[in-house]
């Protein structure tokens, strides 16, 4: 034996593996990776988009109605103070002020009629508060991919480190939505042709879900906890008949929330 590695085939004899064949899978493995590593996160940014900014001053029914109205999920923070961007401003965060005051859901609703952003932040953030995770528009979109998944998170705001005005936000969907418009020009790797299950893509256990007539509180609690952006409506028969997802939480409740303050105006 000379130390080289030797496959057995069917008839008894020994052959060497083929250093090209090899290297050529290899290579067809990492075709996402030196895609993403040869392209910027300023490639990714559509011509036209939609971005809102919230001053930390504003009221968070305001935000919150800001989000609903531009059909938007999240939104860059921007404290006057520091003239600088100090966090994001997402359906969770909605979804932990209601779980967080709910008690008598007229009266927390309507205390939360005054409350801004910056007071919420405090309250809500004093020990978990951690600095802004942003991306600059030069930096290669694998770096914007290992950022997201290090810091699980979903959304990352694209700043530019010279003027320091935001520019975009980039999610997991964009980035999808880009590759999709390359991915027939390039070679289509042997995982590609596998099932999710067998790449261990998806929960296959212990899943997330509710019922048609699970309380929204419930439903609430279960986004928090289990750190899920949608849940399965399951009925008795175990039959998927919807998908409630965290988007959905700040529409329905946004009428729930206007009946509440009325009332409670009226009542005053």
């Amino acid at each position: 034996m000379n130390g080289d590695y030797q496959v057995e085939v069917a008839d008894g004899m020994s052959e060497q593996p083929d250093p090209d064949e090899a290297a050529s899978e290899e290579s067809e493995r990492d075709i996402y990776m030196r895609f993403m590593k040869c392209h910027k996160c300023y490639d990714i940014i559509p011509t036209s988009s939609k971005l809102v900014v919230f001053d930390t001053t504003l009221q968070v029914k305001k935000a919150f109605f800001a989000l609903v109205a531009n059909g938007v999920r999240a939104a860059p923070l921007w404290e006057s103070k520091k003239q600088s961007f100090v966090g994001m401003l997402t359906i969770t965060d909605f979804i932990n002020i209601l779980t967080r005051y709910y008690k008598s859901p007229m009266v927390q609703i309507y205390e939360l009629e005054e409350h801004k952003i910056e007071t919420w932040r405090e309250l809500y953030l004093q020990e978990t508060f951690k600095p802004l995770v942003h991306i600059s528009p030069d930096a290669s979109i694998f770096e914007a991919v290992y950022s997201l998944i290090k810091n699980k998170i979903h959304r990352l705001p694209v700043i530019d480190p010279v003027s320091g005005n935001a520019l975009y936000i980039l999610t997991h969907k964009r980035i999808l939505k880009f590759l999709q418009l390359f991915v027939c020009e390039m070679p289509m790797p042997a995982f590609m042709k596998q099932t999710l299950e067998e790449l261990g893509v998806g929960t296959y256990a212990n899943i997330a879900y509710i019922h048609p007539d699970t309380p929204l509180i419930t439903a609430l609690s279960v986004f928090t906890h289990r750190r899920v952006s949608a849940l399965p409506v399951v009925d008795h028969h175990g039959k998927v008949v919807d998908i409630y997802s965290k988007f959905d939480v700040i529409v329905s409740t946004r009428a729930a929330w206007v009946r509440a303050v009325c009332v409670l105006r009226e009542q005053s």
